[in-house]
């Protein structure tokens, strides 16, 4: 990919992520963690929305660490296409990767989580070890589920005989054990394997998810395992594990396992490149075909609210929860009602967003 392209579409980008930022409503997610949260998630939350009014206020920095994410991959990506126009192409597919698109978006913690493990990464090739450890310790304490990244890095230390990233990573998996912190394993079988395969192709888009698959497989059997592979590799088959006993929350692992674009590309490269210009065509007519699905994607999460309002049954479409309230306390507003009582769940911190309190409280 040509650089004039490559900043074409991070323009694209740009508008794009800011558009959806200004305009969405409130989720119930960030609803919830605004009025609930005293981690770093809901902090930031409050300290943007107290500098920035709006939407836009509550996810500014998340915009930020958005777009911090893309200038780490870029980087990470230099180091492992020795052609810059590869850079851009693997930088171009994770930016508008779904789950990318919508973490910068909509606050979550998985793009608070991006950047360090990026950063890591690419600490740990360039040989600064000095500086891994304080990375550690933020996941430690800001991602409960980065318990798998350390489990990850020590796998990878132990099978290169890396003994100080052995030593570093044990540490904290102990400390992981001892506080008793991680992602809750309870319950059980309940069938929610398929349901993950769902969500990974939410996040990826599907034909890109399906690759993502034969990439790691592909990996495992005949290619060179890095740190990147270990990370991707073992969130993805700790979350289908997972998936078997109890309902997965993909941001546990989805920072963990979008990095892989990277990895992606590679075997792709390797897999064209080898072979004579007439025998490309059908590599080079999938990866097009698996591109313009993902185009669809992110259209479809662009223009998704104008989406909504042309759809015959809005209920049933996926931003429902997100509009739903909103429009609700426009219609009270313009009544001149300030309260309502019917809310349930998350939709109670949405609508107090809006200043529609419940009635029982005022009286």
């Amino acid at each position: 990919m040509k650089k004039q392209y490559f900043l074409l579409a991070l323009f694209f980008y740009a508008i794009a992520v800011f558009y959806l930022a200004t305009t969405t409503p409130i989720s119930p997610h960030e609803a919830k963690i605004l009025y609930t949260s005293q981690d770093i998630v809901g902090t930031l939350m409050r300290w943007g929305a107290s500098f920035v009014p709006g939407f836009i206020g509550l996810r500014v920095f998340y915009l930020f660490f958005g777009f911090l994410t893309i200038a780490l991959f870029y980087e990470l990506s230099r180091r492992y296409f020795p052609k810059r126009e590869d850079a851009y192409l693997s930088t171009l597919i994770f930016m508008f990767l779904p789950g990318i698109l919508t973490a910068t978006t909509l606050v979550n913690v998985a793009i608070i989580v991006l950047p360090l493990v990026l950063l890591f990464v690419l600490l740990y090739e360039k040989d600064y070890f000095i500086v891994l450890p304080f990375i550690m310790l933020a996941l430690f304490f800001i991602h409960e589920a980065s318990i798998i990244f350390f489990v990850a890095v020590l796998l990878y230390a132990v099978i290169h005989k890396d003994k100080k990233l052995i030593i570093i990573s044990s540490t904290f998996l102990l400390a992981f054990i001892y506080l008793a912190k991680g992602i809750e394993i309870g319950g059980r079988p309940s069938g929610h394997f398929v349901e993950i395969f769902g969500l990974y192709a939410t996040v990826f888009s599907p034909l890109l998810f399906l690759y993502f698959f034969y990439a790691m497989y592909r990996i495992l059997l005949r290619e060179k395992k890095t740190l990147l592979w270990y990370i991707s590799f073992t969130a993805f088959a700790f979350s289908l594990l997972l998936s078997i006993r109890q309902r997965v929350h993909i941001t546990d692992f989805a920072p963990y396992v979008m990095i892989a674009i990277v990895l992606m590309l590679d075997v792709f490269n390797h897999s064209v490149r080898v072979r004579l210009p007439e025998f490309q065509k059908w590599y080079k007519r999938g990866f097009y075909t698996v591109i313009a699905f993902l185009a669809l994607s992110v259209l479809v999460i662009v223009f998704h609210k104008m989406l909504f309002y042309i759809s015959s049954d809005p209920s049933r479409h996926f931003a429902n929860r997100i509009y739903k309230p909103y429009l609700l306390s426009e219609q009270l507003k313009a009544e001149g009602i300030t309260c309502y009582d019917d809310a349930r769940g998350r939709e109670r911190y949405q609508l107090r967003y809006y200043n529609i309190l419940p009635c029982t409280k005022e009286k």
